[in-house]
């Protein structure tokens, strides 16, 4: 539908940013309260909730980074999709709490945006690397 080359690369590059947001966002969070979103994960019943939450935030704040990017954002946007379907299913799940519903589906959208990285990559925009 976008004819223009130029302007096909800057949707891409907004669309990144947009999806990458959250995840730099809430692993930036994770990073500067520690302690307390261990404690909340730990009260969800995770084993090792320490070293989860490192996990988390290499895979938030390094995969949103990177997605932002454009670099690697193929293996990026993989990671961050893979990481979405254990965190929507523990943290998520509108099946016993209702109220969940509206982010369990945000994350399947965002599952989705991630899937259509990885399928077509970064496209263009600024500092795409094709992998």
């Amino acid at each position: 539908m976008i004819a223009n080359n130029a302007v096909r690369c800057w949707v891409a590059f907004i669309g990144r940013l947009l999806l990458a947001a959250i995840f730099i966002i809430a692993g930036y969070g994770k990073l500067t309260h520690f302690a307390a979103t261990a404690e909340m994960m730990a009260g969800k019943g995770l084993p090792m909730p320490n070293a989860l939450l490192v996990l988390s935030i290499i895979i938030e704040l390094g995969g949103g980074l990177l997605l932002a990017a454009g670099w690697y954002a193929r293996y990026a946007a993989l990671a961050l999709f893979l990481f979405i379907i254990p965190v929507t299913y523990v943290f998520h799940p509108f099946w016993s709490d209702p109220g969940q519903q509206i982010m369990f589906l945000k994350n399947l959208a965002i599952m989705g945006g991630m899937a259509q990285v990885v399928a077509y990559g970064p496209s263009c925009g600024v500092g795409c690397r094709r992998a």
